[in-house]
């Protein structure tokens, strides 16, 4: 078994807070066909510098039956910027168009098998995963991105096309896990 969720695995259900204060789980997205989980933070400079590639996906693909859900699920004790209080301070600052949750117990991180921040995992209709990896070829240097994978496969997914790439390994900075 693979320590990352493998293609074609239904996803995995959660129930964390959320900015807003509010908890979330699966069934909350149950009225958008399509669904992007990822793994993301308040530090790393790969999610920092590719945030508004990210915006414009999720604003793109919203209207069109897309729900992204960033969850962070680094350690606190490891990185003071990861708390929660600083999430909802970033959300503020940021107004990003997902939810943004907090895996304070990291057992959602395990569950989905989330290597490093950011990490996407984009579910069909049936909540079953069809793509997994980066978002972009080069996130840290979004003037410098040639590959814009989750588009592509968002693309191939809402046009009920294979996805030719379903598998692509994520960049970024790992998974700040308690303790380490």
């Amino acid at each position: 078994m693979s320590f990352t969720l493998s293609l074609g695995s239904p996803a995995p259900d959660f129930y964390l807070p959320g900015t807003d204060r509010k908890r979330y789980g699966l069934s909350d997205f149950a009225n958008s066909p399509y669904l992007v989980v990822f793994f993301t933070c308040n530090h790393c400079p790969y999610v920092i510098n590719s945030d508004e590639l990210t915006r414009s996906l999720a604003e793109k693909f919203k209207p069109r039956g897309v729900s992204f859900v960033g969850i962070n699920s680094n350690s606190a004790n490891t990185y003071v910027e990861d708390s929660y209080e600083n999430m909802v301070k970033r959300m503020a600052e940021n107004n990003f168009p997902w939810f943004y949750l907090h895996d304070e117990s990291q057992d959602v991180a395990r569950a989905y098998g989330a290597l490093r921040t950011p990490h996407f995992y984009l579910f069909d209709e049936k909540r079953q995963l069809v793509y997994t990896g980066r978002a972009v070829d080069n996130p840290r240097q979004p003037e410098k991105v040639t590959e814009n994978d989750l588009e592509r496969a968002l693309e191939e997914l809402l046009a009920g096309k294979p996805i030719t790439t379903p598998l692509t390994n994520p960049i970024g900075c790992n998974v700040k896990w308690d303790g380490q």
